[in-house]
């Protein structure tokens, strides 16, 4: 994988590096803040290339941001709902085993114990 990233990146340089030397008109070029006298085409369309790439993966990055929060969100809700459903079970067994114990102590309460005979 390293040695084929590697050469997309040498054919990528080298695509660069012919845009530039075949565009080699001079424009002058006006950057808002900044004016050029002259700058040769190639150059121009590499920077606004390159310029378009960091911008393009800087607001990627926080579409990412965003997408991958909602999951978060989504996958929390649902953890949260099986806890509550656990819980809520766990609660219903504690109950009837309450029930039941209780039921187990009043039947042993109930027996008279007047009646002592063996038999």
């Amino acid at each position: 994988m390293r040695y084929f990233l590697v050469a997309v990146l040498i054919v990528i340089f080298a695509y660069a590096l012919a845009l530039v030397l075949q565009n080699g008109a001079e424009l002058s070029v006006d950057l808002l803040f900044l004016q050029v006298p002259a700058m040769r085409l190639g150059l121009l369309l590499l920077l606004t290339l390159g310029l378009g790439i960091i911008v393009g993966l800087l607001l990627g990055v926080q579409v990412f941001r965003v997408f991958q929060t909602n999951w978060e969100i989504k996958r929390l809700r649902k953890d949260i709902d099986h806890l509550r459903k656990e819980q809520i079970h766990a609660a219903q067994l504690a109950a009837a085993d309450a029930a039941a114990h209780a039921r187990h102590e009043k039947t042993v309460l109930d027996i008279p114990s007047e009646n002592k005979s063996p038999l």
